[in-house]
């Protein structure tokens, strides 16, 4: 009886893992969603698209302002790119529940915040000052605004301690970078972006096919990622790029920009095939995203690159370094890899092996390969069994949870 018993909580605690092991933890929409007065903060982290990144974070708080504070900081009418800066330095990158507040070592901590994150604000700039007062008094202060703590704790809203923490606080915090002005995506100019920071020759060569980079620019508002090699090995790819068609020239360079935002903490989260703005039907011109802890490496049956270095990560637009080319199967051909040695002979007399050598279909390849009309493999098949063993995994997942469902209920 108690070994039936002890089979039973190993199978409901398998089942529960397999159900949640992917969960976020929390969905910050939903908390607030519990509190109206809180409405209008919850509705422009969903407008500025806070809210996801909020929810991709583990160990986050949110200082959360109600409607009256809102009001006054719509008033200004910043544009929606400001407001999200503006709310973006009141999320901060660490927990801070009731308790903590009040347990602050020396009274005062200095807390990084999704805003500094973005890497677009200088110094200081980015960072909250907390303290603590006598008598329970909290205050809190944007570390560039002259070290002012003028919005004060108000209460506790919703805390999963050491998840999430929202605290209601007494008005927005000031801070001048936050509030500065910031241009739209269709005012960005990315290829200026990218050659400033050793991606030059990419985007020289972009800037010169009129059809790639209109492409680019009608994506940037919906959301643009771009992979963009780095100089020296763009520079020496040059030669095939040239040998390419006009329309293969086109889709190669297409084929580096992805028509959705990408940052850098979802590309570390998930692995897949991911489309490009070079995607059109059986076009397939897709990559695989791979990622090993920090490490995140873009695949195709050709080659494999790595991401080097963050230009932009700032909804909706991100731009990444890659080490080298990536190149796709639709314009390249893989390697064949060498033949295995012949087995060595066991007695004199034995069989010779044959001389003939035979190749396998397809390798991992040097950037030297030359461009082709296709390559040895259909790109379609490797998409579609990827697919399947997506479908096939989840599948397998649910099937589980529900045999073990069964089981359980046999056993009792």
């Amino acid at each position: 009886m108690q070994q039936r018993q002890y089979l039973v909580l190993l199978l409901l605690f398998f089942s529960v893992f397999l159900l949640f092991q992917t969960s976020n933890g929390h969905n910050v929409t939903r908390l607030l969603a519990k509190h109206p007065s809180l409405s209008t903060f919850n509705h422009y982290l969903t407008l500025t698209h806070l809210a996801s990144e909020i929810n991709r974070r583990t160990t986050i708080t949110v200082l959360a302002l109600d409607n009256a504070a809102m009001s006054s900081l719509l008033a200004t009418n910043p544009s929606i790119y400001t407001l999200k800066n503006i709310l973006s330095l009141h999320v901060l990158l660490d927990y801070f529940g009731t308790k903590k507040l009040h347990q602050i070592r020396n009274g005062t901590a200095l807390a990084a915040t999704m805003f500094q994150a973005t890497g677009v604000a200088p110094g200081v700039a980015g960072f909250v000052n907390i303290t603590d007062f006598k008598g329970g008094k909290v205050g809190f202060g944007a570390e560039d605004n002259g070290g002012k703590l003028d919005s004060f704790f108000v209460k506790s809203v919703e805390e999963l301690p050491y998840n999430i923490s929202v605290i209601q606080i007494s008005k927005a915090l000031p801070s001048a970078v936050a509030e500065a002005p910031t241009p739209g995506p269709s005012e960005l100019n990315i290829t200026g972006i990218m050659s400033a920071h050793g991606c030059k020759v990419f985007a020289d060569t972009l800037l010169a096919n009129h059809e790639a980079i209109g492409t680019y620019e009608d994506n940037v508002n919906g959301g643009l990622t771009v992979f963009c090699p780095l100089d020296d090995p763009f520079k020496a790819f040059l030669p095939k790029y040239k040998n390419l068609t006009a329309s293969k020239q086109s889709s190669f360079l297409e084929f580096f920009g992805v028509p959705v935002y990408q940052s850098l903490s979802t590309l570390k989260s998930n692995n897949g095939i991911m489309n490009t703005l070079a995607t059109d039907g059986a076009s397939k011109f897709d990559f695989t995203v791979q990622n090993e802890g920090e490490e995140v490496t873009l695949k195709t049956k050709v080659n494999t690159v790595k991401i080097t270095g963050t230009l932009l990560d700032e909804q909706p637009v991100a731009i990444y370094t890659i080490d080298k080319v990536l190149m796709p199967s639709e314009l390249f051909k893989a390697a064949p890899t060498p033949a295995p040695a012949p087995a060595p002979e066991m007695e004199a007399d034995a069989p010779k092996a044959s001389k003939s050598k035979s190749k396998s279909k397809s390798a991992p390849a040097s950037e030297s390969d030359s461009p082709a009309e296709s390559p040895d493999d259909d790109p379609a098949d490797q998409t579609a069994d990827d697919d399947n063993a997506a479908a096939s995994l989840e599948a397998g997942r649910f099937a589980a949870v529900g045999l073990s469902f069964l089981l359980v209920s046999l056993l009792l």
